[in-house]
């Protein structure tokens, strides 16, 4: 079986934390928007009345007669058929909450430079940009983070992983999560990363496995970007 993930094929976005957990699971899979006339099949599929479950926006993942959309649901779904999360289902409840938060702080990142509206351009929503970004750094991004840190600290098997004693999609995503923000807010981060460093720890760990070394050396991986969820405008980054 070759998966079919649809998601907009000039940002890493949403559709990157399934991405990573398809390349580290070492299965095949057609990024289907970046192949020619991708995008259009992606939004003629969403707009096709005969799609009895339809997804409400990428990301979504075809697997054969299965149409699973929604970030932390494709996660859950790859987590168990692939062992990129715990067997047992309180793991794989564990797993997928600790997705749903990363959610969460994601969604609060988007919302930084587009605080009024999505379809307002960066430039028109400027002012209110930077006094949220002001509160993200100063009282959300600690927040999250220092949870996260939190969950490592206290995992009876030890800190190398978020969850039991081996790698799971939510490490995947946390190394994502971290990523995005150490090109979003350089300054802030690099004053807030000295609080997480087990944290920090993982952000380093998670490319150096074979896989994902491979597939952020390789033309798959798409290039930060001002289009994307994590921006770098410096007048927000404090």
């Amino acid at each position: 079986m070759i998966y079919e993930l649809h998601y907009w094929p000039t940002i890493q976005g949403r559709g990157e934390f399934v991405r990573l957990a398809l390349e580290e699971a070492g299965v095949r899979y057609a990024d289907v928007a970046r192949s020619d006339d991708g995008e259009d099949a992606m939004l003629a599929f969403m707009d096709n009345e005969r799609v009895k479950t339809p997804p409400f926006a990428p990301p979504f993942l075809k697997a054969r007669n299965l149409l699973i959309g929604q970030t932390a649901n494709i996660l859950l779904f790859l987590g168990e058929k692939h062992g990129l999360a715990p067997a047992p289902s309180a793991g794989r409840l564990w797993t997928h909450q600790l997705q749903l938060t990363i959610a969460d702080l994601v969604a609060e990142v988007h919302d930084a430079h587009h605080p009024i509206a999505v379809s307002l351009y960066y430039e028109e929503q400027r002012r209110e940009a930077k006094r949220r970004a002001h509160h993200l750094i100063k009282e959300r991004l600690p927040k999250f983070l220092g949870y996260f840190e939190s969950v490592l600290e206290r995992n009876a098997r030890g800190p190398k992983y978020l969850v039991g004693g081996r790698l799971t999609y939510a490490d995947l995503s946390a190394y994502q999560l971290v990523d995005g923000l150490v090109y979003a807010f350089p300054k802030a981060m690099a004053r807030l990363s000295k609080r997480f460093p087990l944290l920090m720890a993982l952000h380093a760990r998670i490319p150096q496995r074979p896989r994902i070394a491979a597939y952020l050396a390789s033309g798959r991986r798409i290039g930060n970007n001002e289009d994307d969820i994590f921006r770098r405008y410096p007048e927000l980054d404090e």
